[in-house]
């Protein structure tokens, strides 16, 4: 494996199911040269071609790592789910490398635990995420939800019609509902961030931040 791959702008990524793959391919699109390690051949064959270097080794061996060079990597996911042991086992030998900035896929809150424990910096809860994401989704009022530390989050939605038509300086959204509305998007055109001086209209498209339950409030409203 070449030596230069293991640079800023490379990261590895190993167990290449739906969360992995995923995972490799977006980065690839936003530029970055990935590697990625899966045991499955089927699985190597099917990415061959799309990821800057796609390989079948045992990650739970310390030898088959080090011949990837993957010790050299900054960065590195670890998006093994199915298979507790292998995720512990291959997370281990990252963190015992040193200089490695690791994620770690957990399934459920034990694994999470246990990769707490190892001292993962990044655990990440792929279908717990996604489910609470959905829920809030599903709940109508909300085109898109994404949550922060601390139930901060930041909503897509329409504005209410009590707030159409006038400079948002001049609306109580901020006083009376404790949100902040951040950027607007009027229909067929681009994303513009929102100013004081920002007149919403009936069918833009806006994002709202707040605490959950007062973005989501808000979005609610009609």
């Amino acid at each position: 494996m070449p030596q230069s791959l293991a640079d800023a702008d490379s990261v590895v990524v190993i167990g290449l199911g739906r969360f992995g793959r995923s995972l490799a391919l977006e980065l690839m699109k936003s530029g970055i040269e990935v590697l990625g390690i899966d045991a499955r051949e089927e699985v190597v064959q099917a990415l061959d071609g799309h990821l800057t270097h796609v390989v079948r080794a045992d990650s739970t061996k310390d030898e088959a790592l080090r011949q990837l060079g993957v010790p050299e990597y900054d960065r590195a996911v670890v998006g093994i789910g199915s298979h507790l042991e292998s995720s512990i086992l291959t997370t281990s030998l990252l963190l015992r490398y040193g200089g490695i900035e690791v994620w770690a896929k957990a399934i459920s809150d034990e694994h999470g635990q246990i990769l707490d424990q190892l001292g993962v910096p990044h655990v990440v809860y792929p279908e717990h995420d996604m489910g609470k994401r959905v829920a809030h989704l599903v709940r109508g009022s909300v085109q898109d939800y994404v949550e922060f530390e601390d139930g901060f989050a930041m909503v897509k939605t329409t504005p209410p019609a009590r707030y159409v038509g006038t400079p948002i300086a001049q609306t109580d959204i901020r006083s009376r509902h404790r949100v902040t509305v951040v950027a607007r998007r009027p229909q067929g055109r681009s994303w513009s961030y929102a100013s004081n001086d920002t007149c919403l209209e009936a069918d833009d498209t806006i994002i709202v931040a707040g605490q959950v339950k007062d973005a989501e409030a808000f979005s609610r409203m009609r």
